[in-house]
C-alpha cells in the first residue's frame, strides 16, 4: 500500500464517526462507505511495512527468548518507536512527578545503533509514541497537557491531534497507534493524571480520532493501557492493566468498531503492545518481565525476558524491522533491550 496521507489531509477526507455506546463498546452509528479517496478496505497500520502474501514461520526460535540489555539508569522508559527515515529508535523517560499537580516531566530519548543515545525532545510530556501515517511526525500519549500530541520531525514542533472529549480533559492519554490512513486510536487511563481534577466521572476509555473528531470506543474497561491495530486493519487490540486481560474489537474500514471480546485473559498487567507481520501479538508485562506472545487466534508461542520485572513496552526497528526493542526494568534503573527474532513487525 503506497497512500500515505497525513493526519491533517484527512480532515478533508474521512467521515466524522459517531460515539461508542458506552456499555458494549458497539458503534452507535452503523459504519457509511468511506469518503472519496479514502481505501474501500480495512488500510491497516502503517503503510507499506508488511509486504502482501509473504508466508511466515513460527516468530520465536524456542519458546523461551531473552534479550539483551543495551542501556539502563533511566528514570522509567515507555513507547519505543522507530524511525525508519533516520535510522533511530526514540522513547519516552519519564521522571517521578513534581509539583503541587504532581505531574511526571517527560522526555523522548533517541537511541542511534550501535551505541549512540541523547535527548531528542526535552519537556515532552509523553508516554506513549507512534508514527504519523506519513511517517513525518511523532504522534504521542502527552499526560502533561492531558491530551494527544504530535511532534514533527523536522523541527521538533508540536501540534494538538485531540484537546479533550466533548469539552472534557481526557485523564492522561498512555499509548497510541496510527492506521495507515491517519485514523487514531489511544487508550485514557488515570496513571499520569496526578492531582489534577478528574473530568472523566471516574471512567478510563479507549477513544478515536478523524480528523478533529473524537470519539469513544469504550469506557467500560478498568485502566486500559496498550493498544495496536492487526495487520490487515480489521482488529484493535487493547490491554485492560487492571484486569489482566486483553480485548480485541472489530475494526470497519471507516475506522468505527463493533462489540469488544476477549483476546486473552491473565496476563499480569498487561501494558505495551505490538505486532508482527503474520499477525502475531507481543505484549508486555509489568509484573514479571517478560514479553507475552501470542497467535492471532490467541494462543501463546512464547515468552522473551527482559530483566526481571517492569516491562513496559515493545516495538520493532532495525534495517530490516526484525529486531525487537524491549523497555523495561525498575524505577530509576529502567533500560532498553533488544532481540533479533525471525519475522519483521511494526515500529510501535
Amino acid at each position: 500500500m503506497t497512500w500515505r496521507p497525513t493526519v491533517a489531509v484527512l480532515v478533508g477526507l474521512c467521515l466524522a464517526l459517531g460515539t461508542a455506546t458506552l456499555s458494549t463498546g458497539v458503534a452507535a452509528t452503523p459504519p457509511e462507505p468511506p469518503a472519496a479517496g479514502v481505501p474501500a478496505g480495512p488500510p491497516g497500520a502503517p503503510p507499506g511495512v508488511c509486504p502482501a502474501g509473504t508466508e511466515y514461520g513460527p516468530p520465536l526460535p524456542t519458546s523461551s527468548v531473552a534479550a539483551t540489555r543495551i542501556q539502563s539508569g533511566y528514570s522509567f522508559l515507555e513507547g519505543p518507536v522507530w524511525v525508519a527515515d533516520g535510522g533511530y529508535l526514540l522513547f519516552s523517560d519519564m521522571a517521578a512527578g513534581t509539583g503541587p499537580e504532581n505531574v511526571q516531566p517527560s522526555t523522548i530519548r533517541r537511541f542511534t545503533p550501535p551505541a549512540t543515545f541523547d535527548a531528542f525532545i526535552a519537556n515532552a510530556g509523553s508516554n506513549g509514541l507512534a508514527l504519523s501515517a506519513d511517517g513525518q511526525q511523532i504522534v504521542a500519549a502527552t499526560h502533561d497537557q492531558r491530551n494527544v500530541s504530535a511532534y514533527r520531525l523536522s523541527d521538533l514542533t508540536r501540534s494538538t491531534v485531540a484537546a479533550d472529549y466533548q469539552g472534557r480533559a481526557f485523564n492522561s492519554p498512555n499509548d497510541v497507534t496510527v492506521r495507515s490512513d491517519g485514523v487514531v486510536y489511544f487508550t485514557d487511563p488515570n496513571f499520569q493524571r496526578g492531582n489534577r481534577s478528574d473530568q472523566m466521572s471516574g471512567r478510563t476509555s479507549v477513544f478515536r480520532v478523524v480528523g478533529d473528531q473524537v470519539s469513544l470506543v469504550d469506557d467500560q474497561l478498568r485502566q486500559p493501557n496498550g493498544i495496536a491495530l492487526s495487520p490487515d486493519g480489521t482488529a484493535l487490540y487493547v490491554g485492560a492493566y487492571s484486569e489482566n486481560k486483553i480485548y480485541r474489537y472489530a475494526v470497519q474500514p471507516d475506522g468505527s468498531t463493533g462489540a469488544r471480546s476477549v483476546f486473552v485473559s491473565y496476563l499480569g498487567g498487561p501494558d505495551g503492545v505490538t505486532v508482527d507481520c503474520a499477525g502475531n501479538v507481543y505484549w508486555a508485562s509489568g509484573s514479571d518481565g517478560l514479553v507475552h506472545v501470542y497467535s492471532p487466534a490467541g494462543s501463546q508461542l512464547g515468552t522473551i525476558r527482559a530483566g526481571s520485572s517492569g516491562t513496559t513496552n515493545v516495538a520493532f526497528g532495525g534495517p530490516d524491522r526484525q529486531t525487537l526493542y524491549i523497555t523495561s526494568g525498575p524505577r530509576n534503573d529502567s533500560g532498553l533491550y533488544s532481540v533479533r527474532l525471525d519475522i519483521p513487525g511494526y515500529p510501535y
